[in-house]
């Protein structure tokens, strides 16, 4: 398994690969990580490593700024799901990332365990965001975190394909994207996505994704 950390400090890179080889991988799922100090680094490494399954992006680099970093992402490697790294963690900016098709958040101003359990979230196939954001959306959905993939899955009542859809849309896929990767027409798909919305009493692609994360509903493959 190999992840993409794209941060410009390399002393931040080097003790985040460290954290990850040293206590998330294990003999049965080892982790890799490459670095890149800006999105012109990542598109070489990307070249050489097209088996990238994640990529780990901080929002201010060299070359690109903000939130618009993430849309350089989107467009540069699409079929790599991201997670946000930021030292900006205001609620705006996490649901705002969200919005843009980030599969999570993670803010630089936490604590290493913070962190490092964030990052088991993430390999487990959840979305992590700080509470923080959940906040804005006030009383969401929601599902006994105690139940499982399984369990949350079945309490809310969502079949094996809409779970398919909702994990291509936590990964910020388009609807085309998602019609492409399922083989589904677009009508389907957006029949699909609206049932996902009223099961989980939410609105938008944003509301949904935030639930999941609330709900701590793993869906990993």
């Amino acid at each position: 398994m190999k992840w993409l950390l794209v941060d410009d400090h390399a002393l931040f890179r080097e003790g985040l690969a460290l954290l990850i080889a040293h206590r998330l991988s294990t003999t049965e799922r080892a982790i890799e990580v490459l670095e890149a100090g800006d999105l012109s680094q990542a598109r070489d490494m990307l070249a050489a490593h097209p088996d990238v399954s994640l990529a780990l992006l901080d929002l201010g680099l060299p070359d690109h700024q903000g939130l618009g970093t993430l849309a350089q992402w989107t467009a540069m490697a699409p079929q790599v799901p991201v997670v946000v790294l930021s030292a900006d963690d205001r609620p705006e900016i996490i649901l705002a990332a969200v919005d843009a098709g980030a599969a999570g958040f993670i803010p630089k101003t936490v604590h290493a365990s913070t962190m490092q359990e964030a990052l088991r979230c993430v390999l487990g196939g959840g979305v992590y965001l700080p509470a923080v954001s959940l906040m804005a959306y006030g009383a969401l959905p929601v599902v006994d975190p105690q139940l499982g993939a399984a369990g949350a899955m079945q309490s809310l009542g969502l079949t094996d394909r809409q779970v398919d859809v909702l994990r291509l849309l936590i990964e910020g896929k388009a609807n085309k994207d998602i019609c492409r990767r399922l083989d589904l027409s677009e009508s389907t798909v957006k029949t699909h996505l609206a049932a996902i919305f009223r099961k989980l009493n939410v609105n938008s692609r944003t509301q949904a994704v935030v639930a999941v994360a609330q709900a701590g509903i793993r869906l990993s493959q």
